[in-house]
């Protein structure tokens, strides 16, 4: 288990638009490991590679215990439907919360760690995840979005 440095707010790797992975390879499964762990020993349930420094386009949902972990490479939003405000936190910018507006259904495709293209249609929490972490990928944080700011936890 290798726990990665998260990066916080001010830190010029979150304000920049991660690479494309172009090529698939068996250190990149090390990489979605060492995410996952990271993700658990801080508390969150989704993490892009921005966020611990890794400056491509992958991320990792599990949204608790007992849900599948998701690993996404190149994701993409396809569709984006409906609308709700949820209290939103993130791990590189913490103790803050916020609103922020988000869609209820999303389409992602993005590729597997097998090198195969998928599509997810998902809604709910997932959904919303998915919005915050691909967000992440091209330099944009939850703080950017935020309707009203909220004290305490979610």
């Amino acid at each position: 288990m290798a726990v990665l440095r998260m990066r916080k707010l001010g830190e010029p790797v979150l304000r920049e638009k991660a690479k494309e992975v172009e090529k698939i390879t068996p250190e990149l499964k090390a990489i979605f490991t060492d995410m996952a762990d990271s993700m658990a020993h801080y508390n969150g349930i989704g993490l892009a590679g921005p966020q611990v420094g890794i400056d491509q386009r992958l991320v990792v949902v599990k949204l608790e215990e007992d849900f599948p972990l998701i690993e996404l490479i190149n994701p993409v939003l396809i569709s984006c439907e409906g609308s709700e405000v949820g209290v939103e936190g993130c791990l590189s910018v913490p103790g803050i919360y916020g609103e922020v507006e988000r869609c209820t259904q999303v389409m992602v495709e993005f590729t597997d760690i097998k090198g195969k293209r998928k599509r997810i249609n998902v809604g709910g929490l997932l959904a919303r995840a998915l919005q915050h972490e691909l967000d992440h990928l091209d330099g944009v944080l939850f703080v950017d979005k935020v309707i009203n700011y909220v004290t305490g936890e979610e």
